[in-house]
């Protein structure tokens, strides 16, 4: 079963510089949640991969985050799909850590413990360290313009106007 691995803010939802503290500040882009129900009805597994620096930051803790979470579900709930797992580095930049894109740590660690064929994967992002971090795991990358970084495509991977440009894409390779 083919894998796609989702960036959340900024691919998902609406990112803010201040983050997205809780449920309230979770906005899904227009079409984004579409897009996943449409690649999960095409067979693919959906699983979320993103850095939360807000938990090591202080911002908010791991029972906002999980309502983040139960928010995105439900409401992919009312479109009869669903995000089958929630990979996320909690730690703050300049932590050294392996799991914080562009290391490929998250995607690697969600390889071994769902038991994922990673050359058989893609993850789509709106950043360049989401893109590092596909490549540095042997996983295919897209990445989208809607988050709130301009993209320099360093690593040249196929760039898409949002999410569901991105999974149309991928839906008729």
């Amino acid at each position: 079963m083919p894998t796609l691995f989702l960036d959340r803010d900024g691919v998902i939802n609406r990112d803010s510089r201040d983050f997205i503290r809780g449920p309230d500040d979770w906005v899904p882009i227009e079409g984004s949640l579409q897009a996943i129900a449409q690649a999960q009805q095409h067979g693919f597994r959906i699983l979320v991969i993103s850095n939360q620096s807000g938990l090591g930051r202080g911002l908010f803790g791991i029972r906002e985050l999980n309502r983040i979470h139960a928010r995105m579900q439900n409401e992919l709930a009312n479109l009869g799909a669903r995000v089958e797992a929630f990979f996320f580095c909690p730690h703050v930049p300049d932590a050294g850590c392996g799991c914080r894109k562009p290391l490929p740590g998250l995607l690697l660690d969600a390889g071994q413990r769902l038991g994922i064929d990673l050359s058989k994967t893609t993850l789509i992002g709106d950043r360049e360290t989401d893109a590092a971090a596909a490549l540095s795991a042997g996983v295919s990358a897209m990445l989208v313009e809607t988050g709130q970084h301009e993209l320099q495509n360093s690593t040249k991977v196929p760039v898409h106007k949002n999410l569901a440009a991105a999974v149309e894409s991928l839906l008729h390779c």
